[in-house]
């Protein structure tokens, strides 16, 4: 055991009281997990978790307020000034043959016994913030120190226990910035890792790679993901990406191009979910080109707008989530050049949508960064966009019907018509004719020209 007396001020005062009431009944507590791991490394915990010798029955006799939110596996929430805190019992589990969760919970009262249990060694520390003793059997800190990620015991023994921990592990070392131990990464490609792995919800799949996403560089996830073959599992889509070579504007295969693009956007989880499927579709839709002497890849953001929803509805986005990022890779090329009128530039942001545009800024250059090539003047063209995109906006440019002079229920006593897909059609119309000519935004000039579309819907029929 070694004394880290530092630490115990860094522990919340609620926390501290739970530890001492469970000493005052002749039991311990320690806090365990992720907000050891996260003090070690300097950094705030986010969720305090407490692990003691008391039976859940005796815990929920310690404390006024308790609630039996997982008593069938030692766990029981104390809520302290209206703030929750999740005390559980130690345990040594048994099988597990749903890849997720224990078959049987046994109790013990050793905390060595209940830390073996656990994934990762930096997530096998405990510490006794009564007495300022941390407990570390497995050398996690030594590994915490090194950025090391390495399973408890036999790395096969864990991820057969628990589908979701060869995940946990690729996320660690993304967000860590850490390195997986061989034999750690080396079980995670197994066979029997795969099967666990199979048995992990879409919706826990899909959390692990938020997570990531918050990383410097959530590559690291991906790559490690792709060698031990767990994105195969998930998302076969995307591994046709790899060792799809480009054109010579690109110095890496599709698939390097998206890891290089995934870390330079922004991080913000969405929006880097849109930068790892960017380029989805390329490699469906590339061909070889006899007049450039090379690759071409027509219409890949069609294609790859429509491969990446049914993959988003497999990991459960929701569907704004969903119909954001379908958009943004369906948009993503940006062709813009100094040529264009400023009608070019309305149409093109009413395409698009004002509230995407951004979105597509930061796509725009990430996908030129991680082209690896020279880029100065492809991000110098998207600045200029944006900057005569922001100017139209500042101005008051009408891209939809709702910023039109006239509305439909103004169409509809002007011009004698009733409620119908007459009324929608016009505007949409007024939409387009004010695109070409924002001065023709005027009641005046738009109700002649709806009259015009009306005589003229009449004169067909």
């Amino acid at each position: 055991m070694t004394q880290i007396a530092h630490l115990i001020d860094l522990v919340p005062e609620d926390v501290l009281g739970i530890c001492r009431r469970l000493r005052e009944r002749g039991k311990r507590g320690w806090i365990v997990g992720g907000c050891v791991r996260d003090l070690l490394r300097g950094e705030p915990a986010k969720d305090w978790d407490v692990a003691t010798d008391a039976r859940p029955e005796e815990v929920m006799a310690a404390f006024r307020k308790v609630i039996p939110t997982g008593i069938q596996h030692g766990t029981v929430t104390v809520m302290v000034r209206g703030v929750p805190y999740e005390v559980t019992t130690l345990r040594g589990d048994g099988t597990y043959s749903d890849g997720r969760r224990p078959d049987r919970v046994e109790f013990v009262d050793d905390i060595t016994a209940d830390l073996a249990r656990r994934d990762f060694t930096m997530n096998a520390i405990a510490l006794d913030p009564v007495d300022g003793h941390l407990i570390d059997p497995f050398g996690g800190q030594r590994d915490l120190e090194a950025k090391v990620i390495r399973a408890v015991g036999d790395p096969g023994e864990r991820f057969a226990e628990d589908g979701l921990r060869v995940l946990r592990a690729a996320r660690f070392a993304a967000t860590l910035e850490g390195a997986l131990d061989p034999e750690t990464e080396r079980a995670m490609g197994t066979a029997r890792s795969h099967q666990t792995f199979r048995c992990v919800s879409a919706e826990r799949v899909r959390d692990e790679w938020l997570k990531a996403m918050r990383a410097r560089r959530p590559s690291v996830a991906f790559e490690i993901m792709r060698r031990t073959e767990l994105l195969g599992i998930t998302c076969p889509e995307m591994m046709e990406s790899v060792g799809c070579e480009q054109n010579r504007w690109h110095a890496y295969d599709v698939w390097g191009h998206a890891m290089a693009c995934l870390d330079a956007c922004k991080p913000e989880p969405i929006l880097r979910v849109a930068a790892l499927m960017h380029d989805i579709g390329k490699p469906r839709t590339r061909e070889f080109s006899d007049k450039t002497r090379d690759y071409t890849f027509y219409e890949h953001e069609r294609v790859g707008a429509e491969m990446a929803e049914p993959i988003l509805s497999r990991l459960r986005f929701s569907n704004d989530e969903r119909a954001r990022i379908v958009a943004l890779i369906r948009h993503h090329l940006i062709c813009y050049d100094d040529s264009w009128t400023d009608a070019a530039v309305r149409r093109w942001l009413r395409r698009v949508t004002p509230a995407l545009a951004p979105d597509l800024y930061e796509i725009g250059v990430a996908d030129a960064l991680g082209k690896g090539r020279e880029v100065t003047e492809d991000i110098a063209t998207i600045g200029r966009l944006r900057a005569r995109v922001e100017a139209m906006l500042a101005a008051g440019a009408a891209l939809s019907a709702k910023d039109l002079a006239v509305n439909g229920s103004v169409l509809m006593r002007e011009l004698g018509i009733p409620p119908s897909r007459l009324v929608g059609e016009i505007l949409e119309r007024l939409v387009e004719l004010v695109t070409e000519e924002p001065e023709a935004n005027t009641p005046e000039r738009l109700l002649a020209a709806a009259r015009e579309l009306v005589a003229a819907k009449a004169a067909d029929a």
